[in-house]
């Protein structure tokens, strides 16, 4: 059963039926899925999703779908691990890192946003399934595709990291990269979508893609048992993910499966791609564009499709957001993975150097819930952080080299039985 009624701007509040349109004809803004929240309510419960299978499709009457979904059978419901020694570092009892890093199949959030653009897809009859991408997103859509039988094309800016492009040829998609940046191919890839009629999740099917996001939301509050953080950091690109994790949390009230709770929400971005914090810090709605220039390439977004309702999200929350600069950036990629044993994209390492900011200037408590967004895995970026970890040490295979390089080291060799 679907609870889905129309799409509604978000501007003018026109309403239009569900199809795959994602502008309004009357002002030009952005088109956004409504529910019908009161039958909603009459037929969720906890207990229902709890029974449920371990995916993103436990919340499907929140979702924008007809029937049983086919597509992400096994994305999403990812760990929200608690910090105890990263907290213990940074003074925090009640840190939580929501691990988007190990989603299934392709180790980044987009695969939850993915797998609800598709089944829309193929609801609406599309055979060709496209997106413009700074690179999790496309190796997503490459799998998704995949297990879907449909054909793919895939559209990225030059300079993204090889196993993001490795990791979406790898599913037969066509993999075409563009010489610009991200807001070039974007320009390019909705004349496309005019001109061949294709379903590009992130363009003529966003409304639905985008709703996938809430998902990230739904799962924080029910690992924490039905109930929302003191504090949400997010990391900011096109600006899908941090409005609909508000979204989320609204509606888990609105249809009563958390029951009261605020929270602030904070939005993060490497300072050399950060239009939003720009905007935010001015004080101002209006956010100029600016050309990325920062490793941190799948948050790289000069031009944010929906920065304007980042900031609204933010300012409504209470929240804040701050920069990160690449060394910064991979700071805190370091820290994380030694103290929780979690190798972060550069994106999650803006996230939790931005989390540390807002720590230090005293936004953040020290004995508040706090969840850092984690999404997407450091295995596809090696590139980011390779020149700045050292190298491996190289011995001849003897023990006395090997008891050289530990006192280099300074190790103590320990005497077998020594108390």
């Amino acid at each position: 059963m679907s609870y889905i009624t129309n799409l509604k701007c978000k501007e003018c509040g026109q309403e239009y039926p569900i199809s795959p349109l994602h502008v309004c004809e009357t002002c030009f803004g952005p088109l956004e899925v409504s529910y019908d929240y009161a039958r909603i309510r009459a037929h969720i419960s906890r207990g229902a999703i709890e029974k449920r299978p371990h995916n993103l499709w436990r919340y499907r009457e929140l979702l924008p779908v007809e029937g049983e979904p086919e597509v992400g059978p096994h994305s999403g419901f990812t760990p929200l691990l608690h910090c105890g020694r990263l907290g213990k570092e940074l003074g925090l009892k009640h840190l939580f890192i929501k691990d988007d890093t190990v989603n299934h199949p392709t180790l980044s959030y987009k695969d939850r946003v993915v797998s609800v653009a598709i089944t829309k897809a193929r609801e609406f009859g599309f055979k060709t399934v496209s997106c413009a991408s700074t690179g999790n997103l496309a190796t997503a859509v490459a799998a998704h595709a995949a297990r879907a039988g449909l054909n793919c094309y895939i559209f990225m800016p030059e300079g993204v990291e090889s196993g993001k492009i490795v990791g979406s040829s790898i599913y037969g998609a066509q993999v075409i990269t563009i010489r610009g940046n991200y807001d070039d191919v974007n320009r390019l890839c909705s004349e496309i979508a005019d001109k061949y009629g294709w379903a590009f999740v992130n363009i003529n099917l966003r409304p639905y893609y985008t709703e996938g996001a809430k998902t990230f939301g739904f799962e924080i509050a029910e690992q924490l048992g039905w109930r929302l953080p003191d504090h949400i950091v997010v990391p900011t690109a096109g600006g899908t993910i941090l409005p609909k994790v508000a979204k989320a949390f609204k509606e888990l009230k609105e249809v009563g499966l958390v029951r009261s709770g605020d929270f602030k929400i904070y939005s993060a971005q490497a300072a050399g791609s950060a239009p939003v914090i720009h905007a935010l810090h001015k004080g101002t709605d209006l956010i100029t564009p600016v050309k990325p220039d920062t490793i941190a390439k799948s948050i790289a977004i000069g031009n944010p499709a929906d920065g304007y309702y980042v900031l609204r999200a933010v300012r409504e929350s209470g929240g804040w957001g701050e920069t990160a600069t690449d060394p910064e950036i991979i700071d805190a990629i370091k820290l994380l993975a030694r103290t929780e044993g979690i190798f972060a994209e550069p994106a999650g390492g803006t996230t939790l150097a931005v989390a540390l900011k807002l720590i230090k200037e005293g936004r953040i408590k020290r004995d508040e819930t706090v969840v850092v967004s984690i999404t997407g895995n450091g295995y596809k970026t090696l590139e980011a952080v390779a020149s700045s970890i050292e190298q491996p040490a190289i011995i001849e295979a003897r023990l006395k080299d090997f008891d050289a390089l530990f006192e280099r080291l300074g190790g103590r060799r320990e005497v077998a039985g020594a108390a």
